[in-house]
């Protein structure tokens, strides 16, 4: 987007916060005399007021320099040189907060040029919120409402927008650097931030609300098998045994609920790959952050303007078939790719791994079967489960729990089939004990069964601690 049409569509965001205007721009009732007192030397009180400064509120006086801002800034100037560009703004900004004389504190002169360089060049209001770190979601309900999440909880914030045509600009400012539209005949749009933020959009008339987003905040630094076992979403001995199952090549399913953690969980998974294998990754968004050198993202493309050009998920775990990977990884299975991803596993593509949404080991099993039939391919519901449990070695539930933590409530062998039933076992459970203030108690433990697939550990040399399976923790 070119400077002018950014600078073009720059407005302010709603802020209450009230400064007072300085004397010399306080507006006086015509002919009152510019002493404070009568002639007897008694102030009248409607002579008292005339004198007293209008408060102008924050907003206001942040518009009006920012107009100032940007009447004054060269429009040729390249915004990809943000040194230069925020230079430039705090310069301009600085001389017309002198020339107009406003009374304005240390950190009130900070906050309102911050706001209005976020205005210009960033996202506006949510720019706090995407430079703060504990915070993992950014929700816009409209130009009134910001939710964000905190440590798997839900807060509403104070920021708030002009109107829904602020959320607008904001919208379209996200998109339009990667080419993607959204209006009446397309109200909805995927895309993502320059750190990798997934985002989504929803404006009127679908949306009943005004416009939406909803930010999935990236993480800059991914989180370590250290950090979830300080957060408590695992033991050490359940990922010394899901390390185990990734080195032993074993097909894994991560599944949970919108926000249990599945993709941080996968990543975590993937960092277990040997470093000497070649890893091909395909997401609707990419967000895994493999660290391994021999690494192939590809990503999903949506049709264009005219409907054309969409390059499904599918069509790439098709073609990763022929790229000659160690390890496909899909970022989430929704649809009919469940079906490819199954034949993937069972054609020596040992080693793979995904994600889907499910409420229970079980159902992940259930969705893999309506996914597959999704796809098309006319096949009898025994086959479609064959084809499964040959596939599938282990799921990996995960959980957000009602005090905002996250937890693996399951890790599932999937052990074959019994007639037309899939059989599995758990292998760990997470089993709560109660509720402690608000906070969730349990444990996280073995259940003392020794998985069937245990006899690949040991033809691969890999060696778990004694009593792994019948301890626990």
């Amino acid at each position: 987007m070119s400077l002018l049409r950014r600078i073009e569509s720059a407005r302010p965001g709603a802020d209450g916060a009230l400064t007072p205007l300085s004397p010399a721009h306080a507006p006086t009732s015509p002919g009152a005399p510019t002493g404070g007192h009568t002639a007897g030397g008694t102030a009248t009180p409607s002579r008292m007021m005339s004198q007293v400064p209008v408060r102008e509120s924050f907003r206001d006086t942040k518009f009006r320099i920012q107009q100032k801002v940007i009447s004054d800034l060269d429009p040729k100037l390249d915004l990809t040189n943000q040194v230069e560009v925020r230079r430039q703004i705090e310069e301009i900004f600085s001389r017309a907060v002198d020339e107009e004389g406003l009374a304005l504190t240390r950190a009130e002169r900070v906050r309102m040029l911050e706001q209005i360089t976020d205005e210009i060049v960033g996202l506006g209001p949510l720019e706090p919120l995407l430079r703060d770190e504990s915070v993992t979601e950014v929700m816009v309900n409209g130009p009134r409402q910001v939710y964000i999440e905190r440590a798997g909880k839900l807060e509403l914030t104070n920021v708030t927008f002009q109107n829904d045509d602020h959320v607008m600009r904001i919208i379209d400012r996200i998109i339009s650097p990667i080419g993607r539209r959204v209006d009446e005949s397309s109200p909805m749009v995927d895309a993502r931030l320059v750190d990798g933020s997934r985002v989504n959009a929803v404006i009127p008339p679908i949306s009943l609300v005004g416009p939406v987003i909803t930010i999935r905040k990236f993480a800059a630094s991914p989180f370590t098998v250290d950090d979830l076992i300080r957060f408590g979403t695992a033991t050490p001995e359940m990922f010394d045994f899901l390390k185990a199952c990734v080195e032993a090549r074993l097909n894994i399913f991560v599944s949970g609920g919108t926000g249990s953690g599945k993709t941080t969980e996968l990543n975590i998974l993937s960092s277990f790959i040997p470093n000497d294998e070649r890893i091909v990754t395909i997401e609707d968004a990419a967000e895994l952050q493999l660290r391994q050198e021999h690494v192939v993202t590809l990503e999903a493309r949506p049709a264009n303007i005219e409907g054309k050009g969409a390059i499904p998920i599918r069509e790439l775990v098709r073609n990763a078939l022929r790229m000659r990977p160690d390890r496909i990884i899909v970022g989430e299975v929704r649809a009919g790719e469940a079906l490819d991803m199954l034949q993937a596993m069972n054609t020596g593509h040992d080693g793979s791994m995904s994600t889907g949404h499910a409420n229970a080991p079980r159902d992940m099993l259930s969705r893999l079967e309506t996914m597959v039939l999704m796809g098309g391919v006319e096949l009898p519901l025994r086959a479609i489960r064959e084809q499964i449990a040959s596939a599938v070695d282990l799921i990996v539930h995960q959980s957000r729990l009602k005090d905002g933590t996250r937890k693996i409530t399951n890790i599932t062998e999937v052990q074959g089939m019994e007639g037309d039933v899939i059989v599995m076992q758990d292998v760990f459970v997470f089993e709560q004990t109660g509720i402690v203030e608000g906070k969730i108690q349990g444990r996280l433990k073995a259940t003392g069964i020794r998985p069937k697939f245990s006899e690949k550990f040991e033809v691969m040399g890999i060696h778990l601690p004694p009593g792994l399976f019948g301890t626990t923790f």
